[in-house]
């Protein structure tokens, strides 16, 4: 009998299962397990103490009276998830709870004590507040974001659904899968088949689809799903989101109309440009070639006799007519650039400017204007675009000089690099009327003119021109000047092109 007793006893002391044993009003601490001592934290001594003594803390709560019932009444008592907040060592924890009060009964059927159990289930109750948390913040991101959620039973075909998702499906109760299908629009369905034979694979759904309402109005929705198997690899749910794109594709419907309607203006406009460029040209070249064939029948006259100066004025007029048709055809390729493109050839940059200088012989004499340039380097480029881009510069400096002071146009250049490849910064710099540095940027606008058209020739697309034939080569320009203290123009183009047109 002894030996039981002893096996007993060990067996509750060494349970991890917290166990004590009240008796009495006072519920007298009666046996305690190690468990239940180390839970209290009050120390070893606690047997034959009253349960308050040892616990005051818990006055506030109701453990002392369902102890208490338990010892009159005769009925179990049971708690689950239970908060209790326990003192130990000076410091207040709180701990969740499953716990029972049992009566304890001897032979004659009299109640003489109460065993109290409890099982620590604090880190299952956070866990289970974390989840709980967790999935309130995303039925709120959910909610607030517009979508549903659905999950799909593949066995009996039911629906689970939250959200948005009957607002967006435009339902009002439970609803099967097969009634779900029949409300997408029947273009829709081969989307949505395509979208599961692919999932069989890939395991994810997605597809876009228009769900037809009662009213016959459209209502664009995107789905995106994932298939759960067993063990087995069966498929057995779908679960997923659905989202109302309605907003989304009436935007890009718009969009493309928007697109489409500039693109046919941008189309009537290259049309009209080039329709403009050829006319241009061809009015401009006939007068240019009459002068040739005049100044050639001229040189043919055998009755006339030119001397020197007038010889040389004659071959001048030819050169001007050759470049003046070399201008005509340039403007004319450039204006035609998009539906032709220009070869890339190696350019001497010293024979432009060369033949710059040639072509504005007149009007450097004329003003007595001094121009010197550096040793230029070679580059890549289209050749046409490239003197038109310095005569442009040149041209520019000659024009807008001060009138009491020669113009005075000094070109430099150095080594340099764009955008990682190796490249050429050429300076333009002129001693004339200069500019703003507000307007620094303006100056490359399309018919911008800083100056009275009266005081200043000009229509205003010459830098304009600049600036494109710089992009076109992967290049750049800019401006900057003082007013009444020159203007300086720096061109930075690649040395080499990495196309083989432009």
């Amino acid at each position: 009998m002894y030996q039981n007793v002893r096996i007993l006893k060990d067996i509750v002391d060494h349970t991890p299962l917290p166990i004590a044993v009240y008796t009495g009003d006072n519920l007298k601490i009666e046996l305690a397990n190690t468990a239940m001592i180390q839970l209290w934290g009050k120390g070893n001594n606690v047997i034959g103490k009253n349960y308050l003594d040892i616990l005051p803390e818990i006055k506030k709560d109701s453990f002392f009276d369902e102890a208490l019932n338990v010892l009159k009444t005769g009925i179990p008592f049971h708690a689950q998830d239970k908060k209790v907040d326990l003192i130990s060592n000076g410091v207040t924890n709180s701990y969740y709870f499953n716990y029972s009060f049992i009566p304890l009964i001897d032979e004659q059927g009299k109640i003489y004590g109460v065993m109290n159990t409890g099982a620590d289930v604090t880190d299952l109750h956070m866990a289970k507040q974390q989840v709980q948390s967790a999935e309130e913040r995303l039925r709120i991101a959910i909610e607030s974001s517009g979508m549903g959620t659905y999950e799909i039973d593949l066995v009996t075909k039911k629906i689970k659904t939250c959200g948005n998702f009957n607002s967006i499906c435009a339902i009002e109760s439970e609803i099967s899968t097969e009634e779900l299908v029949a409300k997408l629009h029947p273009d829709d369905l081969a989307a949505r088949e395509k979208a599961h034979k692919e999932a069989e694979s890939t395991g994810k759904i997605c597809y876009e689809a228009r769900i037809v309402n009662n009213d016959k109005s459209i209502r664009w929705t995107k789905i995106n799903g994932k298939i759960i198997k067993d063990e087995n690899g069966i498929p057995i749910t779908i679960i997923g989101i659905i989202q109302d794109i309605s907003e989304q594709r009436q935007f890009e419907e718009e969009l493309k109309k928007q697109v489409a309607y500039s693109t046919e203006e941008l189309r009537r406009s290259n049309d009209d440009l080039l329709h403009f460029a050829n006319v241009v040209s061809h009015d401009l070249r006939e007068p240019v070639r009459k002068i040739k064939i005049f100044n050639t029948l001229l040189k043919n006259e055998k009755e006339i006799n030119f001397n020197e100066s007038s010889k040389k004025y004659l071959h001048k007029i030819d050169q001007s007519t050759l470049r003046m048709n070399n201008i005509i055809e340039g403007i004319l390729s450039y204006s035609t650039i998009d539906k032709t493109k220009q070869s890339i050839e190696k350019i001497n940059l010293n024979e432009v400017i060369d033949g710059i200088k040639t072509d504005l012989e007149l009007i450097i004499k004329e003003k007595g204007a001094i121009l010197s340039s550096c040793d230029l380097p070679e580059i890549e480029g289209a050749p046409i675009l490239i003197t038109q881009l310095f005569y442009n510069l040149i041209q520019n400096a000659l024009k807008f000089s001060k009138a009491d002071e020669p113009p005075r146009v000094i070109i430099t250049c150095a080594n340099t690099t764009l955008n990682g490849e190796d490249a050429v910064q050429i300076v333009v710099k002129d001693n004339g009327i200069g500019l703003d540095s507000v307007f620094a940027e303006r100056i490359f606008n399309a018919f911008e003119r800083l100056n009275s058209k009266d005081e200043y020739e000009g229509n205003g697309l010459g830098l304009s021109l600049c600036r494109k034939i710089a992009k076109r080569h992967h290049g750049t320009i800019t401006a900057t000047g003082e007013k009444d203290n020159g203007a300086e123009f720096t061109v930075t183009l690649p040395l080499k092109q990495t196309t083989q047109s432009i």
